[in-house]
């Protein structure tokens, strides 16, 4: 190992410590005066963005990583936006979240606290420079930022808008350290450091999420990729699913909360398939269908396991027929990836049994599949979406990089009665 992660993250390490020891009004501050260096150094932030989509065009990079790579006004805006959105929300270290008094005169408290140092590894998205960096100073961490080769202009002019507003306030450019060395190695430099690293969040494709899982020896929050499914439920509104299917499939196609296979009631197939097939046409969607969707439209291509497991991240959805809300339940467990399902319904009974019966980080009713979104479910930025089953699940904000311990307050009391010495 070259020592060049270490002596990054030790920095970082040390910073977290400053951060822990202000208090949540200091850090709102700085958070919010980080999002008017986005503002102020916007041109120059929008400027290494272009180099860095124009490097990635003529690299080849896909239609979805450019997309997510590619910043403009008004996406950078956004992102100071989130960034004032997160300075404004509660602090996560303030109070007690339990107090019990026992029968011996103790009481019990429970007390958020940072994790300490985060490690963000991710690709493309430049905004999570910034989202990472705000969500982690308001719950009083530090962290260390490894983003794609692909962005490396564009995070490295965010995190010097971030480290602006750090200095302003005498505060450790350390606390936001980004690794611009972008080589392979030193991400395996970073996944070994367990005794600086506190967790590390990979975000990206689900090459890069399962390298991460498989070398670390650090704590990894994370998810290997969003299958999302629609189920149209043989009482919903045709109009309404249709709607749902549009938006969650079209709007966006390359991030992971759009929909990638859509599953039809049987009973309301007729009414729904054809108005949606062409629907879905008119927007460029490829559709991939079992037989009974390919025989609404037989020039569709036939869907195979590998379409029902897919990632597409494009224009391209799977499309099957279902016999009934069981089947649909059957499909969902054998492919989904716990991130997002959605069911459109007028039914109450089937819309209890779909949100019982699924186990994925968020399920919604009757709502696009792109609102699993931290913003959109009120936490300002969010920092990632979790699937695995740990203390976060589903999209991380603020609270989700603090954990619970518990302080203890006595009047001398003692648990063995022969350690009184009085």
């Amino acid at each position: 190992m070259s020592g060049y992660v270490r002596t990054l993250a030790e920095r970082a390490r040390a910073a977290s410590l400053t951060l822990a020891a202000l208090d949540g009004g200091e850090r709102a501050a700085l958070i919010a005066a980080m999002a008017g260096q986005l503002d102020a150094q916007s041109a120059a932030i929008l400027a290494s963005n272009a180099e860095d989509v124009s490097h990635g065009e003529a690299a080849g990079l896909s239609a979805a990583m450019l997309d997510r790579l590619r910043l403009d006004p008004q996406r950078l805006g956004a992102i100071a936006d989130a960034l004032r959105e997160v300075a404004a929300q509660a602090d996560p270290l303030d109070g007690v979240t339990r107090s019990e008094p026992r029968p011996n005169g103790l009481v019990i408290e429970r007390k958020r606290v940072p994790l300490g140092l985060i490690a963000m590894i991710y690709e493309s998205r430049p905004n999570v420079t910034a989202d990472a960096a705000a969500l982690c100073l308001k719950a009083g961490n530090a962290v260390l930022l490894r983003g794609g080769s692909e962005a490396r202009a564009s995070n490295a002019a965010i995190a010097a808008a971030l480290h602006a507003a750090l200095r302003e306030r005498s505060l450790p450019e350390a606390a936001v350290s980004l690794i611009e060395d972008t080589a392979r190695e030193h991400v395996l430099e970073l996944l070994q450091l367990s005794d600086l690293v506190d967790l590390a969040i990979p975000r990206g494709g689900e090459s890069l999420i399962r390298f991460v899982a498989e070398h670390a020896r650090v704590p990894v929050i994370k998810h290997y990729k969003g299958v999302c499914h629609l189920y149209v439920d043989r009482a919903a509104d045709p109009a309404l699913a249709l709607d749902l299917l549009v938006d969650g499939k079209a709007s966006r196609p390359g991030v992971c909360n759009a929909l990638e296979t859509l599953l039809v009631h049987r009973d309301i197939a007729d009414a729904f398939l054809p108005p949606a097939l062409a629907a879905l046409a008119a927007r460029g969607v490829q559709v991939r269908g079992c037989e009974r969707v390919r025989a609404y439209a037989p020039e569709l291509a036939a869907a195979d396991e590998a379409d029902y497991a897919a990632e597409y991240l494009d224009l391209i959805i799977a499309a099957r027929v279902v016999d009934d809300l069981d089947q649909a339940l059957a499909h969902i467990a054998q492919y989904g990836s716990d991130h997002t399902e959605v069911i459109a319904t007028a039914d109450p009974a089937a819309a209890d049994a779909f949100v019982r019966r699924t186990r994925s980080s968020a399920v919604m009713v009757n709502a696009s599949s792109r609102f699993n979104d931290g913003g959109q479910l009120g936490l300002g930025a969010e920092i990632g979406i979790s699937t695995t089953r740990l203390h976060a699940y589903g999209p991380m904000g603020v609270e989700s990089l603090t954990i619970e311990r518990f302080v203890v307050r006595g009047a001398g009391q003692v648990r063995h009665p022969e350690s009184q010495t009085r």
